[in-house]
């Protein structure tokens, strides 16, 4: 057997095992969307992070430092950013008001920190949930066509096949007991193959001279952080745009759900460390890959640019190592792509059926329609990836802005501001969902700055101003 191919199906082997031994650890509806808040720090950091950077980080950032050179760095220092501020700003006290509240769910919370008994949030956060996950596990599909296309000569359809099949299958066996186990093992092999592969890499093109010398070559703009621009480009397109990626992490309901299945809200500064550590590993390994990338095939090498990192594994890996090197790629869509299926799932599960059908329903009865969500919502996603002929990094930034600019105000305002309401809450959400639609669809304002940036100010001025405008609500704890 292909020594590629057989380190791709041990890791595969791997996740589908870890889905039947949880299977047996999953027997209520606290257990599939939370794993009952039984997760140690080491397993929901790794958890939190493999599922936060999906396939963009290994496919995505690298592309784009192929074809943009270290001017991509600017992204991975918003995310960095974006990154420890949600764990410093809402985990710990996420964590202490959804148990304090009882809620499990996104929808939940919002509902019960609001006593909204017209279930007017838990719709609005709902329909946001599906919409915009919908397009994000989309893009995982896609991520996973194509690296199988680059690396095994796949047809992408037939890559996205087995990428959805194998998700869906141990999402509905496990759950979130599941996702999170396989997280860890997927964050593990992210990181090493982000350490790996660039060292490898730089040392057969020469260092850091050898590099410098061949993209000099190509252009002496790449090796500039502003990427030779000035002026208006440099600030808001470049700079302000590529660090407002990071306002994104306040607002990711599947990151969210992490710092709520925690154990022990005291967990929290030790999984803060761990993540952040994982962060600088991964992330400037990213680039670096890329920069190596363009040194190698130059800016216009590859006919997709987000094929750089497998075929950089291939060609200065070991034929067994590069296939689990591979495998991370696969990894990182598989980890957010579960992660949103559970989310998007938990809409239909928890936030429709249980809170607003069928309050007394049985816990057997919520794990099958659960589990029937998950496939459900798998095939649309998968039926609309086809169709999407975006690269992975702007299809995942789309998503990424809906959910971010829609939640993020309202999250963090509503854990650290007394005063925020309902009402502020609702048009936060509307605001900001509608500003990243219409930013994103129209070319002048796209060309001006990433969509996330304007709607997460607009969504954040919403809640201020909508919160102040109507009565203040009931005094409330929100003290971690």
């Amino acid at each position: 057997m292909d020594p590629i191919l057989a380190g791709f199906i041990g890791y595969l082997l791997v996740v589908i095992v870890v889905g039947f031994i949880t299977f047996r650890m999953t027997k209520t509806l606290a257990d599939y969307l939370l794993a009952g808040r039984k997760l140690g720090a080491w397993v929901v950091a790794f958890s939190e992070r493999a599922s936060g950077e999906s396939a963009w980080l290994l496919i995505g950032l690298p592309g784009l430092a192929l074809v943009s050179g270290f001017s991509a760095i600017w992204s991975a220092i918003g995310c960095a950013v974006g990154i420890f501020a949600s764990w410093t700003l809402v985990a710990r006290r996420l964590r202490v008001q959804t148990e304090r509240l009882g809620a499990l769910t996104l929808p939940d919370y919002f509902e019960a920190r609001f006593k909204d008994a017209s279930h007017l949030l838990r719709i609005v956060s709902m329909a946001v949930i599906v919409f915009f996950f919908t397009f994000y596990v989309s893009a995982q599909f896609l991520a996973a066509g194509k690296v199988l296309n680059a690396t095994f000569g796949l047809a992408p359809i037939h890559g996205m096949l087995i990428g959805a099949v194998i998700i869906i299958f141990y999402t509905i066996m496990g759950g979130f007991f599941a996702v999170a186990w396989t997280d860890l093992v997927q964050g593990i092999l992210m990181a090493g193959a982000m350490i790996l592969l660039p060292l490898v890499a730089w040392i057969e093109l020469g260092g850091i001279a050898g590099i410098a010398e061949r993209i000099g070559d190509i252009d002496p703009n790449l090796l500039l952080a502003t990427g030779g621009q000035t002026g208006r480009p440099l600030i808001m397109g470049l700079i302000i745009g590529s660090l407002g990626i990071g306002l994104g992490y306040v607002g990711q309901p599947h990151l969210l759900t992490r710092f709520m299945a925690i154990r022990n809200p005291n967990d929290i500064r030790k999984g803060t460390m761990i993540a952040m550590s994982w962060v600088v590993v991964t992330f400037w390994g990213a680039v670096l890959v890329g920069i190596a990338g363009l040194a190698h095939f130059g800016a216009e090498g590859l006919t997709d640019p987000e094929h750089v990192m497998p075929q950089m594994a291939t060609l200065f890996l070991p034929a067994g190592i590069a296939g689990i090197v591979i495998s991370a790629a696969i990894a990182a869509m598989m980890s957010t792509a579960d992660s949103q299926l559970l989310v998007a799932t938990s809409a239909l599960s928890e936030d429709i059926y249980h809170q607003l059908i069928n309050k007394d329903a049985p816990q057997k009865r919520l794990l099958a329609i659960s589990r029937i969500g998950t496939v459900l919502i798998g095939v649309i996603a998968f039926v609309l990836a086809l169709g999407v002929k975006e690269r992975v990094f702007w299809f995942v930034l789309y998503a990424w802005s809906g959910l971010g600019a829609a939640f993020g105000p309202g999250i963090v305002l509503s854990l650290w501001w007394k005063r925020t309401t309902k009402w502020g809450v609702f048009w936060g959400m509307v605001i900001g969902s509608v500003t990243t639609v219409v930013w994103h669809n129209v070319p002048v304002l796209k060309g001006l700055v990433y969509e996330l940036v304007p709607a997460f100010v607009f969504a954040f001025a919403a809640v201020v101003v909508g919160s102040l405008l109507t009565e203040p609500p009931a005094e409330v704890d929100i003290s971690d």
